[in-house]
Parts: structure tokens; sequence; C-alpha cells
């Protein structure tokens, strides 16, 4: 047996046309201490055989790797949670590092099973629950009086949703962390809190950017020139302290007084600042608005680009703004609209694959569903540039000969995307699965036969 798994193996382990007596030949194998591929652990839509053969896997990082999966239900990963291995029940805990599209959300662990995770033996498993991205709000609440400090100030990210008296309890928590955390999400509301927090110096910078301030303290940070940047963007900040800001010295500062939601066109376009050619600031009433119509439509026509490229992120833009950014010169607004929205025009999915081919950001262009196929062929087919050629073997038109043409590019990418589509004849197939830089995607073509699947394990040394 060898030592570890195949490059045509893992293509295999991919392929959306392994039949199921395969696949579970496949998992079942121990790679020498590895368990079966990544790729046949992380398949959307496993069968229950096949999740039944995983959940009691003899490797250990199979386990750990299913639980981890982006691709599995949460009540399948969810069936692990009683695992004998604290590593397993940790990787429930904390869930999916990521998905194969970044829209789709990962659904949340039922209540119950995080409750049991929560109570878990090991500090290890309890720690990669509180760390995880996946929460119910409905937990997360529900840990206002949770006996560990922990779980409690995890409930400060659903601070809005919590009760009066919750709210309540955690101000007054007898951990100081807690109540430090509690009085920054409390103080917007709360000059007195706010005052408090400016005296601690761990709260400081967040107590200043977003509290309820008293005017006397607002004053004092101005004259001592310190943390200006946070002053400039506070919410409750008096309008002649706010004028004061907009001609400081510090371009940073004037930065953040041009984010300001208050300001009109006008006012916003006087402030002499600078934006970096790909800056993506935060601007927190923007995120904080991302499905409000009119905190979008104020962002999207603004001419503060930073405003414009946080609109961008929304996928709530209604179609006037849709098409009003999609036109913006802004080249990040529109790399933001290809990764973000759902109808991002082709053109824009067109000019962010062309400008950056081969990053994040062209990838999710490629695996927009507004992406475009056909006339690729005949556009992109001789182009001089491999990223171009590779588009010519999405056009549903491409034919056999020219998909066999490009699996012999001289660019990789391109030989590799050609070697993963069904239209490739079979002897090129066939060939590609014995070289090294091709192998797996050959071995991921839904139309390799099952029959050189198995002859391909039967190499790799799965047993039958």
């Amino acid at each position: 047996m060898v030592a570890y798994h195949s490059s045509a193996l893992d293509g295999v382990a991919a392929n959306p046309a392994l039949p199921t007596p395969l696949l579970l030949r496949l998992i079942a194998f121990d790679g020498g201490g590895h368990g079966p591929p990544f790729q046949a652990l992380h398949r959307p839509g496993l069968p229950e055989p096949a999740v039944a053969a995983v959940l009691t896997h003899p490797v250990l990082n199979a386990r750990v790797q299913f639980a981890m999966s982006g691709q599995a239900d949460a009540e399948q990963r969810a069936r692990l949670a009683n695992d004998s291995s604290p590593r397993v029940r940790a990787a429930v805990a904390y869930g999916p590092e990521w998905t194969h599209d970044h829209r789709t959300k990962v659904r949340p662990l039922p209540d119950a099973v995080c409750a049991r995770l929560l109570e878990d033996p090991e500090p290890s498993v309890r720690s990669a629950l509180l760390d995880s991205r996946h929460l119910a709000p409905s937990f997360l609440a529900s840990l206002v009086r949770h006996p560990d400090p922990a779980a409690r100030h995890a409930a400060l990210r659903v601070w809005d949703e919590l009760t009066p008296d919750g709210r309540t309890a955690l101000l007054d928590d007898a951990d100081p962390e807690v109540r430090r955390s509690a009085a920054l999400c409390a103080c917007p509301h709360d000059a007195r809190l706010t005052a408090a927090l400016l005296r601690d110096s761990a709260a400081l910078p967040e107590a200043l950017s977003h509290g309820l301030l008293r005017r006397a303290d607002a004053e004092r940070f101005l004259a001592e020139g310190v943390h200006l940047v946070e002053l400039a963007g506070n919410p409750s900040l008096p309008a002649d302290l706010v004028d004061r800001l907009a001609v400081h010295p510090d371009d940073s500062v004037r930065l953040a007084v041009s984010l300001r939601p208050e300001l009109t066109e006008a006012r916003r376009a006087a402030i002499d600042f600078t934006v970096a050619p790909h800056a993506q600031e935060h601007v927190g009433w923007v995120a904080a608005g991302i499905a409000d119509q009119g905190v979008l439509r104020r962002a999207a026509t603004s001419t503060h680009p930073l405003l414009r490229r946080a609109a961008a992120r929304s996928p709530h833009l209604p179609p006037d703004l849709l098409r009003h950014l999609a036109a913006d010169t802004d080249v990040v607004v529109r790399t933001n609209l290809a990764v973000h929205h759902p109808d991002t025009p082709e053109e824009v999915l067109m000019s962010v694959y062309a400008r950056l081919g081969g990053t994040f950001s062209a990838w999710m262009a490629t695996g927009h569903p507004h992406f475009p196929r056909e006339g690729l062929a005949a556009r992109f087919a001789d182009h001089p540039d491999g990223i171009y050629r590779q588009l010519a073997v999405r056009d549903p038109a491409a034919g056999p000969d020219l998909i066999e043409r490009l699996s012999h590019d001289p660019d990789v990418w391109t030989r590799q995307a050609a070697t993963r589509d069904p239209r490739l004849p079979l002897p090129r197939l066939l060939e590609a699965l014995a070289l090294p830089e091709l192998a797996s995607s050959a071995g991921a073509n839904p139309a390799l036969p099952a029959g050189e699947m198995a002859v391909v394990m039967d190499e790799a040394g799965v047993p039958a």
C-alpha cells in the first residue's frame, strides 16, 4: 500500500460521477494513516452509507475533516458531537472554516447539540464552540447567565437581541472583562458608561469611536491631540468639533471625518482627504445598514469612493443602484459587486476577471451564476494570454477537437481546465491521467469511466 494517495486519486475523490460503491471503497481507505482524500469527505450530498462509514472511521483525521466540512449538513456533522476524540468534538464545535461558495451561509448546529458541546469535559471543545462563527443567535442569547464567563461574553455578540434583563445581568457581571464588553455594547446610548470607559485604557479606543460623548471629554481629547481618528468618527461628536477635525493636518483624521453619515455630499466633497487605490475601509454605518435601502442609496450615490465600495459589498442593492455601481469607474467597487451581489452584470464580471485573473476575486467572478459562457470559444480560444484561453473551455459550443487542443495548451491552468471537461476525447483523457500536472484534473472528469476510476484506486493501493 502506498504511503499516501496520488493526484489522480484526489481527482477521483472529487469526481461528481463517482459511483457510490467506489465512493464507499474510497472512504474506507486509511491512506497510510491519513485517511481518505480530503475531497471525498468534503463532497456535497454524501449518501447515508458514506456518512455512516465516516462516523466510525478508524482514522481520526477522516472524522475531523468531515466534522469541518462546509458541504455536510449541520445534522450530519452533529452526529460526531459524541465522538470519543476531543479533536473531533472540537472540530464539530468550531465548524467549517470555508465553503466552496462564500455566498452560501453555513447552517448552525442545533442549539441542543451546542449546549452539550459547551458542557464537554475538554476545555478545547468548549473554547472551539465559543470561537465558532456559526452559532445561532438563539443559542448565544441563552448564554447570558451561563456559569462560564467566556460563554457569557459570547452572548454579547447578540446584544441587540437580548432582553433588558439579560443586558442588565451582563452589565453587572461578576467578571470584569464581561462587564467591560457589555458596557462597550451599551455605551452608544449612555454617556455615563462612556465616560467611565474612557478612563479604561483597554476600552478607550472603542468607547471613543462609538460611545455617547460628553462635550467636555470630546474637547479634552481634541486638545490633547490623541485618538483623533476614533474621535472623528464618533456619531455624537458636536458639529463644531467635527468642523475643526475636518481641517486637521492629519490626513487620516480628515478621512475619518469624511465618512460621517450626517454630512451632505457638498460638505463631504469640501474635505481634503486621500483614499488609497485599493483601500477597503470599514464604514460602520454602511455595514450596519447593509440591507437598508436608504443607507445603501446614500452610500452608493456618494462621490466618496469608500462609501461606494462599502455599498457594493451589499447583496441587497436594488436594480437601479446595482446598475449605477456597475458603471462605476472605481475598480474596487466593481470587484466588490462581482464578489458579493447575486445579479452582477456579465460585463462587470468579465472586467474583474480580466483585471484580476488568477486571484480569489477572479475565481469568485467565474463562479458567479451570471458569468458568461456562450461565445467564449470564438473570443478567447486563440488569445495570447492563457488566463483568457481557459475561458474558452466554459463555452457550451466548444467541440471535442477544441477541448483536446486546449488540453495541450502551453498554459498549465488552461490544460487543466480542458482536462476536467467531459467533452475531452477519451484517449486524451486516459493519457492525461498519467501526466503529473493533469492527473488530478483527469481524475475529476465526469466522463472518466468507472472502470478507470477503479484502476486509479487499485494503483493508489485502495483496498477493494
